[in-house]
């Protein structure tokens, strides 16, 4: 059967017929590979990503012209006049460029080390209203640390690449002798990809790499502790979130304000805010605040900021704590902030995510090839030198022959060529002869020229020394390290606190408080039961071969401790669990407090004001006496590591309110009565404790309760004076299986 014939598709608008012809259909993949993928790769590569110099283009465009300008070393000069040359190199605009020039001044203290030196109104980073003064009103110049940026620029230490109408050169990297890519703090959004680089202070950087040089397994924490910020704050360290960025590039660690209280005007002053907020951003979080009732204690805040720097006031309510406030403040605002890394460069032109060692690593191979650019260049201009040198060596043997070869020669094109014949040497060493002016056609001249010619034989030996030994090559790197450590003396300006001691804040609701009865089971079921239930219930239920542990009264509002057989303790609020009957199981611990498998709960504790002590009595027959105040944690930690010695399991422990008499078995039946006034307490938890019970060997401490918990009758045969003691045989009558039995009858 024949196939039909497709017909021409028929269109509603007849004038869209004759565009048939040129619309090509594309996959959607190759439309984006054709046309996006250019784009976006020069997004990536010439715009938001900085290089291993720590610049973008952008910035090195900027620094390169006023570079070139002689802005260095000159007075400053109109902003408007170096953006204005700047777009010989940055097509983007005016504005973007002097928009640069801002964040890169001393003015706007973006960085720690600024690169230029700006005279008036570029604003302050820590503000968001604050605008900088147009262009024609500023002026700007180099900075004198730019000195280093362009160390030896000229002596081909990078590549000079055509600007965009390659009507002019310009540099594809600039020669930082110091790993600016750490000092100055970046960050850039590209199309699939970002770059956020936090700042280091110039001279742990530069005291880091030079012990990375001598030595590249070295702790970069003995020398480069933490970030630093040109705002300064306080950065809350800490250890495994630091090394994650520093191995990994990739992490987030918290900055907070720093203020002080004024006791006679009652208000706070916050003088030091994070890096990545604004003082207006932070007014207006407490504004709104204050509107909405989360933040009763503050009359009033505003912006002080003046010449003298950042200030913003709180008028207090009075009687309110400043240290409670702000706590508050730092849950609530952005006065403590995060700041996330994401240490994303340039490396031959592709992106790489590195940590802080391996940016190290790759910028002390990029300066140890600039430093072998610069020898080389240095090289072969001596070696020019020294080859001109030696051609007029030989015009010294025979002066008059060289004046009479130019005299008698007819035609000027033919002085060089005579030259060469007449005394063997090549063209250029012929037409640097033949350039020497009639002047300087005397034997002292040309004595003192020859005479540079040794001295030129011992550098360019010390040259090419250089160049065949890495060990000089570094060396050369460190001692600018140093001189610019010396030089550039700039103190940290981020303390750093660590967090184990910032007492977070917790927002507390409102709880009821009654009186409650906590009850323990062996097996670690708890339950929370109310005056009223208890008096209502019957016998409690529990499982099979469980049992009541401890017991006692308490009230809802009251915090409660779990002491585990793994030398861990668990903080709770009783408010935690929910009231229960006695006729249920109760609240399973391990599940509820997810503690470790297989790990059992062997105390259950009321610290009340933490002013009492612990009695831990051990196997090995030792017992601890420790304050409950070292139990005590300023933050809201729920789970506290090494609550008490490991060297040995733990008996029994109890709350020592007073000096009581306490007494304690061993598996031979042996007792022995002590008061707890001859055990000295201690503040560390982690104490052996001292010896109270020698049991003989082979034998362990089983058992430990307070005397009037005992059956016992004759104190006097059990009780000792000095401690560690062997104990005495326990009798028949002070059994408690004895006890029972009279009881029963």
């Amino acid at each position: 059967m024949a196939k039909k014939k497709e017909e021409p598709k028929k269109y509603d608008n007849p004038n869209v017929v004759g565009l048939k012809a040129a619309v090509v259909e594309q996959p959607i993949t190759e439309t984006l590979e054709t046309n996006y993928m250019p784009y976006a790769m020069s997004v990536i590569v010439s715009r938001a990503i900085p290089e291993i110099d720590g610049f973008k283009p952008s910035h090195r465009k900027l620094l390169y012209t006023m570079y070139k300008m002689g802005l260095l070393s000159g007075s400053r000069t109109k902003s408007a006049n170096i953006v204005g040359q700047t777009m010989k190199l940055n097509p983007h605009g005016d504005a973007a460029i002097y928009e640069t020039m801002v964040r890169l001044s001393a003015g706007y203290e973006a960085l720690l080390t600024p690169f230029v030196d700006s005279k008036g109104n570029f604003g302050k980073v820590f503000s968001r209203d604050m605008s900088y003064a147009a262009s024609r009103y500023t002026e700007a110049k180099l900075s004198p640390i730019c000195a280093e940026i362009f160390r030896d620029i000229d002596k081909d230490t990078v590549d000079l690449v055509d600007n965009y109408d390659g009507s002019m050169k310009e540099p594809s990297l600039l020669p930082t002798a110091f790993p600016n890519v750490l000092v100055s703090a970046n960050n850039g959004i590209a199309v699939g990809m970002a770059s956020m680089i936090c700042g280091f202070n110039l001279n742990e950087v530069c005291e880091t790499a030079i012990n990375y040089l001598r030595d590249p397994g070295h702790d970069l924490f003995l020398t480069l502790p933490a970030p630093d910020f040109p705002t300064g704050g306080e950065i809350i360290f800490d250890r495994s979130e630091m090394e994650s960025i520093y191995n990994t590039g990739r992490g987030s660690f918290r900055v907070r304000a720093k203020w002080r209280f004024i006791p006679k005007e009652n208000i706070i002053e916050i003088y030091e805010i994070p890096y990545t907020t604004t003082s207006e951003a932070v007014i207006d979080k407490v504004a709104e605040l204050i509107k909405n009732g989360k933040i009763r204690e503050i009359n009033d805040m505003r912006d002080e900021t003046d010449l003298s720097g950042l200030k913003l006031a709180i008028d207090l309510k009075r009687g309110v704590d400043p240290d409670k406030l702000m706590a508050k403040l730092f849950k609530m605002t952005t006065l403590q902030d995060a700041f996330p890394c994401n240490f994303n460069i340039l490396v031959a032109g592709n992106p790489k995510v590195m940590g802080v060692r391996e940016i190290l690593d790759e910028w002390c191979a990029w300066r140890t090839e600039s430093i072998r650019r610069r020898v080389y260049f240095d090289l072969y201009k001596k070696k020019d030198k020294l080859h001109l040198l030696k051609g007029l060596e030989k015009i010294l043997l025979d002066i008059d022959k060289a004046i009479e070869i130019i005299r008698g020669t007819e035609l000027e094109s033919e002085v060089v060529p005579n030259l060469m014949m007449g005394f063997g040497i090549d063209q250029i060493q012929a037409e640097y002869v033949a350039e020497i002016k009639l002047r300087n056609i005397n034997r002292e001249y040309i004595l003192k020229r020859t005479d540079e010619t040794d001295n030129l034989e011992k550098e360019i030996a010390e040259l090419e020394a250089t160049l065949a030994s890495r060990r000089r090559i570094k060396s050369i790197i460190i001692d600018e390290l140093k001189q610019i450590n010396k030089k550039y003396v700039t103190p940290r300006r981020s303390s750093i606190v660590y967090s184990d001691e910032i007492e977070e804040f917790e927002e507390e609701s409102t709880v009821e408080d009654y009186p409650v009865t906590l009850f323990l089971s062996k097996e670690g079921y708890f339950k929370k039961i109310t005056a009223q239930s208890l008096r209502m219930s019957g016998e409690h239920k529990y499982k099979e071969g469980d049992r009541l542990f401890i017991s006692f009264e308490s009230s809802n509002s009251r915090e409660v401790l779990f002491l585990t057989d793994r030398q861990q303790m668990y903080k709770s609020r009783v408010s935690d669990f929910e009231d229960g009957k006695a006729s249920a199981l109760g609240t399973y611990l391990p599940t509820k407090l997810q503690m470790d498998e297989g790990e059992n709960v062997i105390a259950m504790i009321d610290p009340g004001d933490y002013a009492r002590h612990l009695l831990i009595v051990f196997e090995n027959g030792k017992a601890a006496r420790i304050e409950l105040g070292a139990y005590e944690t300023k933050t809201n930690r729920r789970k506290l590591v090494g609550a008490y010695s490991d060297k040995s399991p733990a008996v029994a422990v109890m709350l020592i309110e007073e000096e009581t008499d306490v007494a304690i078995y061993a598996s031979d039946d042996r007792v022995v009565v002590f008061n707890t006034a001859q055990i000295l307490p201690k503040t560390t938890r982690n104490t052996q404790g001292v010896g109270v019970m020698s049991p003989k060997k082979g034998k362990k401490i089983v058992r430990a309760v307070m005397l009037k918990d005992t059956a016992i009758k004759n104190v006097a045969r059990y009780r000792v004076r000095t401690l560690p003691a062997a104990g005495a045989l326990l009798k028949a009558e002070d059994r408690e299986e004895q006890q029972l039995s009279l009881m029963d009858e």
